[in-house]
Order: C-alpha cells, then structure tokens, then sequence
C-alpha cells in the first residue's frame, strides 16, 4: 500500500471523524452556555471522546463480520446507512423538536455521551463493512470529538445557539457524501 492510500484514507477518517463530533460541538455549544468549571468541561469532552473510540469499534466489529458474511451487499448497505444517518441528522436539525436538557454530571453525562455518540455506531459499522484501519479509526474519531466538545464547550459562552442547527447540518451533509461515495465509487 503506497503513501498516497494510505494519507487519503487517513484524511477521509479525519473528515468524517469531524463530520461526527459537529453533533457534539453543537450540542456542546449550548451546554456551554450553562455555568460550568473548566474541570468539568474537561471531563465531559473525555466522556464523549471515550463514547466516540467504543461506539465505532462496536460498529466495526459488526460491520467486518456483516462484510465477511455477505460480500459486496455489505458495502452497499453501508452506503445506504451512512445515507440514511445523513439524512436523519440533517432532518432533525432543522425539523426536529428541542430535546429535553440533560445535566452534564453523573448519568445525565453518561446519557449525553451515548445520545451524541450513537451516530458513530452506524459510521463503525458501515467503516468495518468497507475494511477501514480499526485502530485509526476509533482513535481518530474518540480524539477530534474529543476537541469538539471542548471548543463547543468553550465557545458557548460567546456563540449564540444557532451555529449548533447549521454545525448539525453540515455533519449530515457531509455524511451523506460518504455514503454517496460507497454507493457510487468514483
């Protein structure tokens, strides 16, 4: 494998890794507006960064199982997921209800992680699908939602809450495209 292989499929990683923790960081935004310790937000961006390695590497598990059982199916299912995943995000940014806020302490914390990081599980499984580097991968995707989290966090004290609906919109787009790409190889 040359050089060139290997620094694209490592910058697609880092695209969609960025592509996943929009969610996070718009979330985070508002979240961040809550008054809150540097020490909690510290905690908070290693909680969702350790959501972001555990969710994909279940999803990639799967997906290499799914891809050593049904071949190139496989691939297209993952293409119609990370489609569909796309579409869901971008829909329920800009039709979808407010949810309820969540505390970002204890269970709620927990909550929160596993609510923004359940997208990475279906990006996983459509990746282990495809035969991505699985330590890369989650490592990539736990440490750029890790950041994201924080600079939404950070940011939310001078952002106003309607970045968050456009940041959730791109990471859908974004997805979509890669689902696009699986569907059609060009």
């Amino acid at each position: 494998m040359d050089i060139q292989h290997v620094i694209g499929e490592l910058m697609t990683l880092i695209i969609m890794a960025f592509a996943l923790g929009l969610d996070a960081f718009s979330i985070s935004l508002g979240m961040g507006m809550i008054s809150m310790r540097l020490r909690q937000m510290f905690y908070i961006g290693i909680v969702i960064g350790i959501f972001h390695v555990i969710m994909p590497l279940l999803g990639m598990a799967i997906g290499r199982f799914l891809s050593e059982q049904f071949g190139s199916i496989s691939t297209i299912a993952g293409g119609l997921l990370l489609l569909g995943l796309g579409f869901h995000i971008i829909y329920s940014s800009l039709f979808g209800e407010e949810d309820s806020k969540i505390a970002p302490a204890g269970f709620g914390l927990i909550l929160f992680s596993l609510s923004v990081s359940l997208d990475s599980f279906s990006v996983g499984l459509s990746l282990g699908i495809y035969g991505a580097r699985t330590i890369a991968t989650v490592v990539i995707f736990g440490a750029v939602s890790m950041f994201l989290t924080w600079a939404g966090l950070l940011l939310g004290n001078h952002v106003k809450t309607w970045l968050g609906t456009y940041g959730e919109v791109l990471g859908g787009s974004i997805l979509v495209g890669f689902g696009l790409k699986l569907l059609f190889p060009f």
